[in-house]
Order: structure tokens, then C-alpha cells, then sequence
């Protein structure tokens, strides 16, 4: 991806992208979630993982595997007990498409699955 800058300038750090996406929507949250010492101490908020992780999607299969990943973590994290529950999640566009059934459920695959690999 080749996104343009001021003066034409190729912008390829998609690190830095992240770190200014994530720091001006953690400074439009309202304070109150639980921080650890760790991170008060850094000035971080407790909304984003710490790691940075760039992936290509290789194929179809990568895509879903992906995809099975992001729609389980709210289950995963305790939010809520079922996939539909989280009302902000790309989950439902799918279901609407019919890719997944509303009962989905991740797989144990998935259930094991750590990003980043």
C-alpha cells in the first residue's frame, strides 16, 4: 500500500500509523478501566495490546483463520458469553452474508490460536 503524504512522500511505517491511531483514540475514552502499575507508569491506556504486528494475508484460509480469531476474542476476553452478544464486531455484516451461522461458535483451532505467530 503506497498511502501519500504531504509531498508525495510514500508513508510505509505502519508502526508509527498505529501508535497515533491508538493514542488519539485512547485520549477520546473516558478514564476509569483498570490499569496496571506498569502501564500507568508508561502513560499507557489498558484498551490496546502493547505489541505491534504486521501480517500479510497469505490466501482464503489465512483470511477466515483471521477472521475466527477477531470474532471469538470478545468471547475469549469474557465480554460477553456468545460471538452475536458484541454488538461492534464485523461478526454480524457476516452472518447477514451468510459466512457464518448467528450461533457460531469457534473452533478449537481457534481457541488456541495466538496472532502474531
Amino acid at each position: 500500500m503506497d498511502v501519500r503524504r504531504g509531498g508525495g512522500k510514500a508513508d510505509s511505517d505502519f508502526s508509527m500509523r498505529w501508535r497515533l491511531i491508538k493514542a488519539r483514540f485512547s485520549r477520546m475514552l473516558p478514564h476509569g478501566e483498570r490499569i496496571s502499575d506498569s502501564r500507568m507508569r508508561k502513560g499507557e491506556r489498558g484498551i490496546w495490546q502493547r505489541r505491534y504486528w504486521e501480517h500479510v494475508i497469505r490466501d482464503e484460509r489465512d483470511l477466515h483463520r483471521h477472521l475466527d480469531y477477531l470474532h471469538y476474542n470478545p468471547v475469549k476476553h469474557g465480554h460477553v458469553e456468545r460471538v452475536i452478544d458484541w454488538p461492534y464486531s464485523s461478526f454480524h455484516r457476516y452472518v447477514a452474508r451468510g459466512v457464518y451461522p448467528n450461533n457460531w461458535a469457534a473452533s478449537p483451532d481457534v481457541l488456541n490460536l495466538e496472532m502474531g505467530e
